[in-house]
């Protein structure tokens, strides 16, 4: 994925936009409310989403679920439509770029206890509006507070 990074930052420097994939994934909690999970950055250690670059060969879709077993060690099933999208400023060695998101929905059907970036990340599951107000970058939050998520399956008929 390092050459992937390295292809993104070549455009940005050329003053073009790059693009990332982020997972948000969400569960029910014993209410019946939903909690989406956020993961600590590696650097800073804000809250954030499970993101990275996308992966060639790889659908959107498929590389931000690899991004959350990677980042946040979940697994799930990743909704076929994006939920959204929202940009924002990534630093680099001696530079800030403009990087645009676009964001799917993982329902998340196990957790495990031990994943590649265990040692480097906290996850915590929070309820949205929470998660909105710990998140540092504004589009991410809004884009947090106003999900839409899909509702229950249908009981089906006997």
């Amino acid at each position: 994925m390092a050459a992937t990074k390295k292809k993104a930052v070549r455009l940005a420097s050329k003053g073009e936009r790059i693009r990332q994939v982020a997972a948000i994934p969400f569960r029910l909690n014993a209410h019946g409310g939903i909690e989406v999970m956020l993961v600590t950055s590696r650097t800073t250690r804000r809250f954030i989403v499970p993101k990275g670059w996308p992966m060639k060969g790889k659908s959107g879709r498929k590389a931000a679920t690899i991004e959350a077993l990677e980042e946040a060690g979940v697994l799930g099933k990743t909704l076929k439509q994006p939920a959204g999208t929202y940009s924002y400023w990534k630093r680099l060695a001696n530079r800030f770029v403009r990087v645009d998101v676009v964001v799917f929905l993982l329902e998340v059907t196990e957790e495990l206890a031990d994943w590649q970036e265990a040692k480097r990340r906290q996850r915590a599951w929070l309820a949205p509006a929470d998660a909105a107000m710990l998140i540092d970058e504004p589009d991410l939050s809004t884009l947090v507070n106003t999900l839409k998520f899909p509702g229950p399956a249908p009981l089906e008929q006997a």
